[in-house]
């Protein structure tokens, strides 16, 4: 109990009790003392609000303290009628709340279902958070009192504060796994609950998720809900771990409320004689050396249930008071140790006032908790004059501290707030690509990949406020189902198109096969590449066939290429005998030297043209062999005296007969589209030039400009003859 608690008047009350003090007061029913951890600190109101009660209560025949405190003291006082539950409650051996906690321990895991997990419950700042934002946010002291209770039954849960906590929403199923482990590793098992507890969330969220989607799956190719069973090796190693972890927490508490029970046994047992020194007439010296060794046992009697805390220490500090009251004729020793104990409260009020002003609030709550277990398990009583004092200081510095903290944890609200748009907004973005029509694979793949991301980011958004966390959740869980829904939708409409385009393929490979022994190459080579180019336009056929029909359709076709292949070698030998031979012509071409008339030089070149024609076809790839003998030939027909159109259109028969004996229809066709083309270009070029002259109706004839357009429609005319000329040539093929 808190100075604040043992007032001036409750002193004077003490002593107005004395009428009885050879009786005990009768104890309750050890059934009657039983708190749970709610009604606890009703009952520590209820003590004190009775003290005062009393004492406001007295009569003339008090007997009240004189201010130099030198009355008769009180032999063998007892407590207040009010406090019996307080001074009975040795006789309360109840550990409730630790057997609840074990049982809680032992119970098996429950499954992964996602919608039942509301294991982040236990996280302890969202749970600020909420409070903060709530309408009635509890009692500051109360608080500290709850934490300060709940720590010391097992002071290593303290730990849990200075152990990092991630952002498991972005970390995979394997890191999750990871984390875990190095947590089980490293650190003290009953200090990692809540990080425990936050993983095991995490997991089975993305675990379930990805069930969810493989159970769609397995029911949209027919599978039986019955026979779905959804189980990865990292999910084995996950409840593997977490197994290991319930294991060792489990030992841990069975070994903890042992001893728990066994120091509120050592506590009680305390109480019961510092009881029993008040009123003994020993020396006073050796009273308070007998004190001093109660205390320092008390001190190393080990920590009991936190529902058991506040009631066995009020009532440890009631008895410790009335000892030092019992003790007031020798002022001496409790003066020196109320000026001891003055001075350590004031350290600690200093460190509060330091603590008031931590920026980092968390950091300044725990030592806060520190600083009360200090004031109530470690420093004695002061003098009266001072308790009401510096206890309300204590008392405005942790709710300085406390209103710090709930401030802190509003302003986070604010942020959860601004992470739950985020979210919102990505489900809508999820909602809209699952409403958009699927219309072809690769779509479907491209919106794949834009949800992956939009998870990503869905879980690095970060928290949202805890009463939206789960509904959050489930939105999203819905969003992604539908999508999923669709796409699968989208790929069981597809089956019946593959089977479809299964079927044209055969028909195809059925085409390959039938021709694949032919030898009939200029008519079977456009069929077997008609049906190589119908191939790549057909659509996907169902995966297990893939393979095996791709397989039969490319044997039957590189049969027939390569039967090809080896006819066109034996052929191709012929026309590289063709080009050797036309290589050693060429080079006797260039050192030709014409002689004779002109007519004689003619037939010379007309000899030459006829002996090429008659060493046959080159390779397709050395055809440009043609073209330097043509080059040739232009070199001849500069020493004759022949019209440009004579030379010309002889050079065209010889590069028309190449034509004709390489059969090359196609290049035929090229070449007839080209002099058409010339035809028509040179025509229209004339009407154009003849068009101009009608400017110069008023120009003489011997105008320099009208003379240039002139000659340009001669020199027109005389090509538009030749490519006239030539197609006629070509026609004749």
């Amino acid at each position: 109990m808190s100075d604040k608690e043992h007032t001036p008047e409750h002193e004077e009350q003490q002593q107005n009790e004395t009428a009885s003090t050879s009786k005990e007061v009768p104890t309750e029913p050890a059934d009657q003392l039983v708190e749970t951890p709610e009604d606890q600190s009703d009952l520590e109101k209820s003590i004190v609000a009775e003290r005062e009660d009393k004492s406001e209560k007295k009569d003339t025949s008090v007997i009240s303290e004189s201010d130099d405190e030198d009355e008769t003291p009180q032999q063998n006082p007892t407590t207040a009628k009010g406090t019996n539950k307080a001074v009975n409650v040795e006789e309360a051996n109840d550990t409730a709340h630790e057997d609840a906690m074990v049982e809680e321990s032992e119970k098996p895991s429950e499954s992964s279902s996602t919608s039942k997990n509301s294991e982040d419950d236990t996280d302890h700042e969202d749970a600020m958070v909420a409070e903060a934002s709530s309408k009635t946010p509890r009692d500051a002291q109360e608080e500290v009192d709850n934490a300060v209770a709940e720590d010391s039954e097992d002071e290593s849960t303290g730990e849990r504060h200075d152990i990092e906590k991630k952002n498991y929403e972005e970390l995979s199923q394997e890191d999750l796994v990871k984390e875990l482990e190095t947590l089980l590793k490293n650190e003290k098992v009953q200090a990692i609950k809540e990080h425990v507890d936050e993983i095991r969330t995490e997991f089975n969220n993305k675990f379930d998720e990805e069930s969810e989607q493989k159970k769609e799956e397995f029911l949209e190719e027919g599978g039986n809900i019955i026979d779905f069973h959804y189980v990865t090796p990292i999910k084995k190693k996950f409840d593997s771990v977490y197994f290991d972890y319930r294991e060792k927490r489990n030992n841990h508490y069975k070994q903890l409320k042992r001893d728990l029970t066994e120091n509120l046994k050592k506590r009680e047992a305390i109480i019961e004689e510092l009881k029993n020194m008040i009123g003994v007439g020993n020396d006073m010296h050796s009273n308070f050396n007998d004190f001093k060794k109660l205390q320092e046992r008390w001190r190393q009697a080990g920590p009991i249930p936190r529902d058991k805390y506040n009631l066995v220490w009020n009532n440890y500090h009631h008895h410790v008071e009335n000892f030092y009251d019992f003790l007031h004729l020798d002022r001496e020793f409790r003066d020196l140790d109320f000026k001891h104990n003055l001075e350590q409260k004031l350290k600690v009020i200093s460190r509060a006032e330091e603590l008031a002003k931590e920026t980092n609030v968390n950091r300044a709550f725990r030592e806060l908790q520190m600083l009360h277990k200090m004031w109530k398990e470690d420093i004695g009583p002061v003098a009266k004059e001072h308790r009401d004092v510096i206890w309300d200081k204590f008392s405005a510095l942790t709710k300085t501290i406390h209103d710090n903290r709930q401030a802190h944890y509003s302003e986070l609200e604010k942020d959860f707030e601004k992470n739950l748009e985020k979210k919102n907004e990505i489900i809508a973005q999820i909602a809209e690509i699952a409403n958009d029509e699927v219309k072809s694979h690769g779509s479907v793949q491209k919106k794949i990949k834009k949800v992956e991301a939009l998870r990503e980011a869905f879980f690095k958004a970060g928290k949202v406020p805890r009463e939206k966390n789960q509904d959050t959740w489930d939105r999203f869980k819905k969003t992604v189902r539908q999508f999923n829904r669709n796409k699968n939708a989208f790929y069981k409409n597809q089956k019946q198109e593959q089977y479809d385009n299964l079927e044209k393929k055969k028909e195809l490979i059925k085409i390959a096969e039938d021709n694949k022994d032919s030898d009939d190459f200029k008519t079977v080579t456009p069929l077997m590449k008609k049906i190589q180019n119908d191939w790549k336009k057909i659509g996907h056929v169902p995966r297990k066939d893939s393979d095996k029909i791709w397989k039969q359709f490319k044997t039957a076709c590189n049969h027939y290429f390569d039967n090809m292949h080896k006819e066109r070698k034996a052929e191709n030998a012929e026309l590289f005998e063709a080009f050797d031979k036309k290589k050693e012509m060429l080079d006797q071409v260039k050192e030709l030297k014409l002689e004779g008339s002109p007519e004689e030089k003619l037939k010379i070149i007309k000899d030459q043209i006829e002996a090429w024609k008659a060493l046959g076809q080159v390779p397709h790839n050395k055809r440009f062999i043609e073209g330097k003998f043509n080059k040739a030939l232009d070199d001849l027909f500069g020493d004759l005296d022949i019209s440009r159109k004579k030379q010309e259109m002889l050079k065209y028969e010889s590069r028309l007969q190449a034509l004709e004996d390489a059969n090359d229809d196609r290049s035929i066709e090229k070449e007839s589209y080209f002099i058409r083309k010339k035809v028509d270009e040179t025509t229209a070029e004339i009407a154009q030039l003849e068009n101009n002259l009608g400017f110069f109706q008023h120009v003489p004839d011997d105008n320099p400009m009208v003379q240039d357009v002139h000659k340009n429609i001669n020199k027109h005319k005389e090509e538009l003859e030749m490519w006239k000329a030539k197609l006629k040539k070509l026609r004749q093929l």
